[in-house]
């Protein structure tokens, strides 16, 4: 058994304390928001996220999991200390590393024996440099330490899996000793471990999520071009995703990314080029074609609707970036209510978990408990989030709920052929035939 402390508890933080008590560990958590920790400790989750609540308590009851807020307290025969605390966008694109410096600097203020402290933020290349810096002038009195990275691949909806099983572990210090002592809290998940020097895993980090965003923008881009001359964007993924060195995974084409990793991560991966004045034409396209995405779904909605919002209801199936989490951080729905209210329409709204979450969000939307109470006196839908529970709405009510049975499919999870048979004016994304 391994003694750690994990500095935040967002979604990294209380994913990463949570698995590695399961993993037979104890596992301190820490957090500066005194009423998160008060949650917590009444066993209410930050986030959604499904399996959390019943990992979590089965290790607080097993006595490996504990909250505080107290670093000395966290840190008390700690070996190993995670950072793992938001890192958000600046006005510039740039990452924010306030919260990484306050945790390094509390850190070196209340370690009383030597410690390996590992950044698993997603942080700028250099952060491992000047964390080490931060914690080396912070410190009383000198007490060895040593600064890993060590990136987090986590998928919001199936983190739990990820965790426990990665498809690798990166690792990056310029201290072997202290990569091999993280190696090894690693072992038991029995996955390819890279181990490098700190700007290496950190830049690993980035250039992954670019890459993955980048597939998506293009495959957005693939699906205009398709529905414009008659190609199906859902069977030419397929086809693409049989070749190994392109493989199946985001390829789906729809509304574009959003979340907490994918808008920033690019962001700042072209900031730091910027910095260098280095010029990022991949990245920067990447960005446009996927905020284009949330304008063209509206677009196409008007255009279903004979060229006017104005005076309309539009209801909104799904509100947060992707099925099985509450986030709505750069959420399309966000960009596309307020583009719908601008143009005049009324707007409703409709997801499984994300609402109490999204209502500060979308002022102007009215929420509805269920899809169909929604749907009533709508003058068309449009899918945002591609929930399974909207893959199994009873289509034939929903059509009669509406004023008139217009769907626009951002998420292509129904079949054109069957919609215009059941009578709706339906339109999705990259179907060229879209049923004919």
């Amino acid at each position: 058994m391994k003694q750690i402390c994990v500095v935040g508890v967002g979604y990294v933080g209380i994913v990463t304390s949570a698995c590695f008590a399961d993993l037979g560990n104890k596992v301190v958590a820490l957090d500066v928001n005194e009423q998160r920790i008060r949650n917590l400790k009444e066993g209410v989750m930050p986030i959604y996220e499904p399996g959390l609540d019943e990992l979590v308590k089965r290790n607080v009851k097993a006595g490996r999991l504990s909250f505080t807020t107290s670093y000395r307290e966290a840190l008390n025969g700690a070996e190993y200390a995670f950072i793992a605390v938001g890192t958000p966008s600046g006005v510039n694109g740039e990452a924010d590393l306030q919260y990484v410096a306050s945790a390094a600097r509390s850190i070196a203020e209340n370690m009383s024996a030597p410690l390996v402290i590992i950044n698993k933020s997603t942080v700028p290349i250099g952060t491992g440099d000047w964390v080490a810096d931060i914690v080396r002038g912070a410190q009383p009195k000198p007490i060895e330490f040593a600064v890993v990275s060590c990136p987090e691949f986590l998928r919001e909806g199936a983190a739990i899996g990820d965790f426990m099983s990665p498809h690798r572990t990166v690792i990056g210090s310029l201290d072997k000793d202290a990569a091999n002592k993280v190696a090894h809290l690693h072992l038991p998940l029995r996955a390819p471990i890279v181990i490098t020097d700190l700007r290496t895993a950190e830049m690993i980090k980035y250039a992954s999520n670019a890459f993955l965003a980048t597939k998506i923008s293009f495959m957005n881009e693939v699906a205009d071009i398709c529905e414009a001359l008659g190609a199906d964007v859902k069977e030419v993924a397929a086809g693409m995703g049989y070749d190994a060195r392109i493989g199946r995974h985001f390829l789906d084409a729809g509304l574009g990314w959003g979340g907490s990793c994918f808008p920033k991560d690019v962001q700042a991966l072209a900031y730091m080029a910027r910095e260098k004045e280095l010029d990022t034409p991949i990245l920067d396209s990447t960005m446009n074609v996927n905020y284009e995405r949330r304008k063209s779904a509206v677009q196409r909605t008007q255009q279903m609707l004979g060229g006017s919002l104005k005076g309309k209801t539009i209801g909104l199936l799904g509100l947060a970036f992707k099925p099985n989490t509450d986030d709505m951080r750069d959420a399309p729905s966000i960009d596309i209510a307020s583009e719908l209210v601008e143009a005049g329409a009324n707007v409703r709204g409709y997801d499984p978990v994300a609402m109490e979450v999204a209502r500060p969000l979308l002022p102007a939307v009215e929420f509805h408990e269920d899809p169909y109470a929604m749907a009533k006196g709508c003058d068309a839908l449009i899918v945002v989030t591609e929930w399974n529970e909207f893959k199994h709405l009873d289509l034939e009510k929903l059509k009669g709920l509406l004023k008139s049975p217009v769907i626009f499919d951002g998420r292509n999870i129904y079949e054109p052929k069957l919609m215009k048979e059941m009578g709706f004016s339906y339109r999705s994304i990259g179907r060229g035939y879209n049923g004919k």
